[in-house]
């Protein structure tokens, strides 16, 4: 059940090209939030930032009841919440929306991560008890590139560079295609641009391989109230399709679910 919760920040970083990691003490999101699951922030006190904004959780510390959070500078609010201090509070609710299934059947898993799209996916392989796990991660350049080190430390990582800057040239959804090519996987996450995720539906589509990807909308309230962050999935329904809401219904799916059209 999510709370609102008025918490203490314990370090903010910024780690790479407009991108800031914060680590944020809260007994009650370490304990309970699970992988794909977000927080809403509110970044700010007046009336021009009235709208929270949603953040995947990136990773949790049960042992220290810490959790961390990482972002973008995109926007105004998203500037606002970059010069947060450390040992200042951060108003949030949490944990919000379904998260990755995560289930032990899963003995060989993948993740394929976009840009910021990384970020809940690291949540996911500190959760995962799968003894092989392989990511995949795609970056326009090398500037964009986070938390390298803390994903090699689940496994073997392969990363895309569209312009070659850094790892292999090219969309980290060809990178996917060709590991496919000579090996199995039991279930793929992915969390990234909605193009990239498509892709790797249809991939995983290809090769009978089930997957779940996290999808990105701009929400209001988070809890779905307001309605606004619709996305269309498969139904049985004469259309063929309904609307979903990422906050409430998601913004973990089955990829086979989500109407791509």
């Amino acid at each position: 059940m999510a709370k609102v919760l008025c918490e203490k920040i314990k370090h903010i970083n910024k780690v790479a090209d407009a991108i800031f990691k914060i680590s944020i003490q809260s007994d009650y999101i370490s304990l309970n939030a699970k992988p794909g699951q977000f927080v809403n922030i509110k970044c700010d006190h007046s009336l021009e930032h009235l709208l929270r904004r949603p953040i995947s959780i990136c990773r949790v510390n049960e042992y220290e009841k810490t959790f961390d959070i990482a972002f973008q500078v995109k926007g105004a609010g998203t500037q606002k919440l970059s010069c947060f201090e450390c040992g200042g509070e951060i108003d949030l609710i949490g944990p919000l929306g379904k998260g990755f299934d995560i289930s032990e059947q899963y003995n060989n898993i993948a993740v394929v991560g976009g840009g910021i799209g990384i970020f809940p996916l690291l949540f996911l392989l500190q959760k995962s008890k799968s003894p092989n796990k392989i990511s995949f991660l795609g970056f326009r350049d090398s500037s964009g590139i986070a938390m390298l080190n803390d994903y090699k430390a689940f496994g073997e990582v392969h990363v895309s560079t569209q312009d070659g800057s850094f790892g292999t040239k090219g969309l980290v959804t060809d990178a996917l295609r060709e590991y496919l090519s000579g090996n199995k996987l039991d279930i793929v996450y992915a969390c990234g641009p909605y193009n990239m995720m498509k892709e790797v539906s249809t991939i995983c589509k290809t090769y009978k391989i089930p997957c779940q990807v996290s999808l990105e909308q701009r929400m209001g309230c988070g809890i779905g109230a307001c309605l606004v962050c619709a996305c269309k999935t498969i139904s049985q329904n004469e259309q063929g399709w309904q609307y979903s809401h990422v906050c409430k219904d998601g913004p973990v799916f089955w990829s086979d679910n989500v109407n791509w059209e």
